[in-house]
């Protein structure tokens, strides 16, 4: 695999000549220290969660057709729930101390006690259940379903509400608590859309493509800097990481990356952020202030070829990559998590 060669293409008044990047030269900003054997046949893997409290590590083994749970103080698998239907979306509330999962087969929503892994519920929504989150302060479950709305679920008595339509091909989401919001990105029509979590209604709709260099689109991953209120949008067509301002949408910068991005995370501490890509890396984009960034040669850190789902954990700044079993790799016995730590 070719090395990719990212180029900074921020707005004109943005400068980066003068920009100091504080980082360590005599090691490397993400390093492989580890890799997680987990179980299952050849096939895919998408999103990941964590419970930094317990040290769990969750991952949707699709082609298992199962939620692996893996200690990350040992790095181990410790339990497989099977039954999850090509399993898709997954996350974890420390408000609610539930896992909800999202099953494409069945177009159920799951939800676990986080405690004993107890099911506490199966909602059904029709079809094709996929990423979701839980926003906290109205208690409400939003889930992509079927490409083309976000299903509402109240989790205080699991009642489904009136849905939310969205354009097709429904994206990566990021929420935030204070406004509360969701952003959800819409592949299909080069947008971003953004939810009040409270009125569960669309408020606001930003496009990707009115960057100055490039029209960035299909936008499949968010990730959210929100004391410097920055929204990142990982994007395919081009492959780029799009800067907004996330109150406003205003682009602010953007930067050329690896291609078939799924997962963004920012890491406030180091001021970066990790964007893994399908192409086989993941994109370390480093933070100089709210509008100027940059990656260097060497912060494209290779991968494996399908691995574009991840998830970062702050509180041990270590990135957890999902590498799917491939035909193409022999070698390769079982699905894996590579693991990754952030040096300042």
């Amino acid at each position: 695999m070719r090395p990719f060669h990212g180029r900074l293409a921020s707005l004109a008044a943005l400068t980066l000549a003068t920009m100091p990047i504080d980082a360590r030269a005599d090691a490397p900003a993400l390093e492989k220290v580890a890799t997680i054997a987990l179980k299952g046949p050849v096939g895919g893997m998408d999103h990941l969660a964590v419970d930094s409290k317990r040290g769990l590590l969750f991952v949707a083994n699709t082609g298992n057709n199962s939620l692996d749970i893996v200690d990350m103080k040992t790095n181990t698998l410790v339990r497989q729930i099977a039954g999850q239907g090509h399993i898709r979306g997954v996350t974890y509330s420390p408000e609610a101390d539930r896992v909800f999962v999202g099953n494409g087969t069945g177009g159920v929503c799951n939800v676990f006690d986080a405690q004993n892994f107890n099911l506490v519920k199966s909602v059904a929504l029709g079809e094709d259940a996929d990423n979701l989150r839980f926003a906290p302060a109205s208690k409400l479950i939003f889930v992509a379903r079927a490409d083309k709305e976000v299903s509402v679920i109240d989790a205080t008595d699991f009642s489904v509400r009136s849905p939310i339509e969205m354009p097709p091909d429904v994206g990566g989401f990021a929420i935030e608590s204070k406004p509360p919001r969701l952003y959800v990105n819409s592949k299909s029509s080069n947008h971003v859309y953004v939810i009040d979590t409270a009125k569960a209604a669309v408020v606001a709709k930003f496009p990707v493509d009115k960057h100055t260099l490039f029209k960035a689109g299909v936008n499949s991953a968010a990730a959210l800097d929100e004391a410097n209120r920055r929204l990142f949008v990982g994007c395919r067509k081009p492959a780029a990481l799009i800067v907004m301002n996330a109150d406003t949408g205003e682009i602010r910068a953007g930067l050329t990356i690896p291609g078939n991005v799924d997962d963004v995370s920012y890491d406030a501490a180091n001021h970066r952020i990790y964007a893994s890509c399908g192409e086989g890396y993941v994109a370390l984009i480093r933070q100089a202030g709210p509008d100027a960034y940059q990656m260097r040669h060497s912060d494209q850190v290779a991968t494996a070829q399908g691995a574009k789902t991840s998830v970062f954990d702050p509180s041990t700044r270590r990135l957890y990559v999902a590498v799917p079993r491939n035909a193409a790799r022999p070698d390769q016995a079982n699905p894996e998590i590579w693991v990754y730590q952030a040096n300042p």
